[in-house]
């Protein structure tokens, strides 16, 4: 059963025609990878996907309702929720007080705008907080400010932070950037957890191909705009679309 169904989406920025008639459907609960070389459209779609661009035609559709024009809390109180390229945190609080924020903004499965009108108590929202870095490998840095945490540790944060708001479709921009081979191996095994032991569809854009093979059940390759191929990873490796996609080799 597909959760999210792209449809005959097109998307141009003056003469340039960043998305071609792009059709793609992600199944509930797995990991969906999109892969493509720079310039292939994989940002252009991701903004598309989270209502941030709306597309010149075509639909978006997340569990049967269309995310085009609505704002990003309505996209949040769908079950949509997105880590970016560069961690969207807090860097001058604690650990602690940023796994807060998205805890304090949740109650009973509705978004909260203001924080202050919560009702949940303090403690309720210490408690759920706590639970979160303790799933995150993080309770021993709760204390520590954001900013002085590495690049996997905030990477880790800003996931344990989008978790907070429970949601169903977890989108990751290229979470691995800039990593260490570690961080990056650690951020893979925390994502093959969550997948694991949450009901949650991920779908990831990402150029480390490891990365890719590591956790993706099915792959989509974007080229200028356009999906080449879907298939399965097995069948993804050495397809002669992917490898001239990538290095200009003729089938």
């Amino acid at each position: 059963m597909s959760i999210l169904e792209v449809k005959g989406v097109n998307k141009r920025f003056g003469g340039l025609q960043a998305l071609g008639d792009v059709n793609l459907s992600v199944a509930e609960n797995t990991v969906h990878a999109i892969i493509g070389p720079n310039g292939a459209g994989k940002s252009t779609l991701l903004n598309c996907l989270v209502g941030k661009l709306i597309p010149d035609t075509g639909s978006v559709m997340f569990d049967g309702q269309s995310v085009l024009g609505r704002a990003p809390y309505e996209i949040n109180q769908m079950g949509i929720s997105r880590v970016f390229q560069t961690p969207e945190i807090f860097g001058d609080l604690t650990v602690m007080e940023n796994m807060m924020i998205p805890c304090f903004a949740k109650r009973d499965g509705a978004f909260e705008m203001n924080a202050l009108t919560s009702i949940r108590s303090q403690r309720d929202v210490l408690e759920q907080a706590e639970a979160m870095l303790a799933d995150m490998n993080m309770i021993d840095k709760r204390e520590m400010l954001a900013a002085s945490l590495s690049r996997g540790d905030k990477r880790r944060l800003e996931i344990g932070m989008c978790l907070s708001q429970q949601p169903r479709l977890l989108l990751l921009d290229e979470p691995t950037a800039g990593m260490a081979r570690a961080d990056t191996n650690n951020t893979i095994d925390l994502l093959k957890q969550i997948k694991d032991e949450r009901d949650i569809t991920i779908a990831i854009i990402e150029h480390d191909m490891h990365v890719v093979f590591s956790l993706a059940e099915r792959i989509t390759v974007l080229a200028q705009g356009t999906p080449l191929v879907e298939d399965t990873p097995e069948n993804i490796k050495g397809h002669p679309k992917v490898r001239e996609a990538y290095l200009g080799e003729s089938a």
